[in-house]
């Protein structure tokens, strides 16, 4: 692998991370409901989930899956779940009581880290990313190990994500502070980002 290929995989990869799918609407989603800090938290727990997805291609996950098809779908359907069983629990938060809605209460850190690097690992798009788009970029003469350019390549693309998600997840974060000011409008926003997350879920479940 030369500079060449590595600047045309940065190309190709950056042009896919800014496409909007289920990873914006995540992050957007958190960013809208829970702040700026929740989205940013987001973004660390998305890529921690694509740095083991790379670490675990350089070590030959990649080759396993592809020869054992059946593995994707099972992930998709448990990732699409588990987004699912997030924006279900979002929504039960919100229910009335004594006639009125409770206040929406900001997850703690550690969770929405655990959470987003869940569904990072179960998403399908980050597997299909190391099995389709890295292994056109691999070339087994130039030199380097296999191992050490999937290792390359991977990181290139934890690293745009972290960039051009950590922009929408400020963003977010923005929006989401300027229209929620008041408890009724935080609430209304915690409404709309477990929606989304339902959202999220469905586009998974199809990819």
């Amino acid at each position: 692998m030369n500079a060449h290929a590595l600047l045309l995989f940065l190309g190709v990869d950056l042009l896919l991370v800014c496409t909007p799918g289920p990873d914006w609407l995540y992050i957007a989603a958190r960013g809208l409901g829970q702040g700026r800090r929740a989205a940013l938290t987001a973004v660390l727990g998305v890529c921690a989930g694509y740095a083991v997805h790379t670490l675990l291609s350089t070590a030959g996950l990649a080759a396993a899956l592809r020869a054992v098809p059946a593995v994707l779908p099972t992930l998709r359907w448990a990732g699409a779940a588990y987004l699912a069983i997030l924006a279900v629990t979002m929504l039960l938060s919100l229910r009335r009581t004594d006639g009125e809605l409770p206040a929406a209460r900001p997850q703690p850190t550690a969770t929405v880290l655990r959470q987003s690097l869940t569904t990072a690992l179960l998403n399908p798009k980050g597997l299909l990313l190391y099995l389709s788009l890295v292994p056109q970029f691999v070339e087994p003469s130039a030199g380097l190990p296999i191992g050490t350019q999937v290792l390359a390549l991977g990181t290139v693309n934890v690293l745009c994500c972290a960039v051009v998600y950590g922009l929408l997840a400020i963003a977010a974060g923005r929006l989401g502070s300027s229209v929620g000011g008041t408890p009724t409008a935080a609430r209304r926003l915690s409404a709309v980002s477990a929606v989304l997350l339902l959202l999220v879920a469905g586009v998974t479940a199809s990819a």
